[in-house]
């Protein structure tokens, strides 16, 4: 086990205002009793329609963990994010937990959430494990996200330009707080931020000592992203034969109805508007390979040339990233030589809370990250 894993009584500073964020424009610092959900949703320092959705009923996540929390902003000129009433973006929390373990766990939100989505299903464990925690809006949010920028593609390039600067700045305060720089420093996400997880470790992989993508989204020049599996998927509804082609597993079919619903056209349409904003054509109709948005995809294309160990999980039964057009092919990018582990998680789904629903077709992917995070701390340790 790594010396991160030890609990040890932290020396506190003599009044949290002293913390600064490097680059940051704004901060408000507070002390509270529990940085848990338990105890953030009833102080105001967590928003749970951010999370909402994310994670079964049946969830236990542990509760009591004292500490400080840093609610903030960046420097930004879009305004999506109107949390706490700033209307600005590129908002962050970070939280310090008083017995701390020497490590730092930083995130992304999922879809175009704001910076409290992964409260629930990442902050709670990492902090009763004693990590630091910090999370960023990535720097636009909401179902217009794809107005920031001044050209196609900037906008989910901002989001690892967020990420990365949280980070340098996370760790900065983690050794004003602690006295010395986190000993690990992990990367998580889930869907869109399991995409972030991917990014950071192939481009700036010294910040981290590894990471958990939970169904990262992919994305590649040329080959499989959801801008080609989505089509064909609208297209062929609801023939069987004509969806499974399009990637989405045999089995999954008592989930088509709602994806289709509420997700498949909604998806292409938000990241067609970002990345090929003069189609004006039906979303499944969308061709990829004729209109070769290539210039906006190089921005954030994945290469699979992670530098520090990664673990991706993803559901076979994830009904929005199906995952024989998704992590299966990222798995192939990274290739057998490079620090990757791959879990493919019999009858997972992309959302959690569908297990509710279906409690004897789906197999909940929360337990699954924990086991991960916990693999990924033994792997790492001298």
């Amino acid at each position: 086990m790594i010396v991160a894993l030890t609990l040890v009584a932290s020396l506190l500073t003599p009044v949290s205002a002293q913390l600064a964020v490097p680059g940051a424009e704004k901060t408000v610092i507070a002390t509270l009793d529990d940085l848990t959900t338990a105890g953030t949703t009833a102080s105001g320092h967590t928003d749970p329609a951010d999370w909402a959705g994310l994670h079964s009923a049946a969830t236990v996540n542990p509760t009591g963990v004292p500490g400080i929390q840093i609610d903030g902003y960046f420097p930004d000129t879009s305004t999506t994010n109107a949390t706490h009433g700033w209307n600005h973006d590129s908002q962050f929390v970070i939280r310090l937990p008083e017995r701390w373990n020497g490590g730092l766990v930083v995130s992304g939100t999922p879809g175009n959430r704001e910076q409290y989505a992964n409260d629930y299903t990442i902050s709670d464990w990492v902090l009763s494990k004693g990590y630091a925690f910090a999370a960023t809006d990535k720097g636009n949010v909401g179902v217009n996200f794809h107005e920031d920028g001044r050209r196609p593609g900037d906008a989910i390039a901002e989001w690892n330009h967020r990420v990365t600067q949280l980070a340098v700045a996370a760790k900065a305060v983690v050794r004003q707080r602690y006295g010395r720089q986190p000993a690990r420093t992990f990367a998580a996400g889930i869907s869109n931020g399991g995409y972030l997880v991917r990014w950071q470790l192939e481009n700036r992989g010294w910040l981290y000592d590894g990471g958990v993508d939970w169904e990262g989204t992919l994305w590649r020049l040329k080959g499989d992203n959801l801008l080609t599996f989505l089509p064909p998927a609208l297209t062929a509804y609801p023939d069987e034969a004509g969806v499974r082609t399009a990637g989405f597993a045999a089995g999954s079919e008592f989930l088509w109805p709602f994806h289709r619903q509420y997700y498949w056209e909604l998806t292409q349409q938000l990241y067609q508007k970002e990345l090929d904003p003069s189609y004006q054509g039906a979303a499944a109709d969308y061709d990829y390979a004729e209109r070769k948005p290539y210039a906006a995809v190089a921005k954030i294309a994945l290469t699979g040339r992670i530098t520090k160990p990664l673990i991706t999980i993803h559901g076979t039964l994830d009904t929005l990233l199906p995952i024989s057009r998704s992590s299966d092919v990222y798995a192939q990018m990274v290739g057998p030589h490079r620090p990757f582990r791959y879990h493919r998680v019999e009858a997972g789904n992309h959302l959690d809370s569908l297990v509710d629903a279906y409690p004897d077709r789906l197999k909940p992917m929360l337990p699954v990250f924990r086991s991960a995070f916990t693999e990924l701390e033994d792997w790492v340790s001298p």
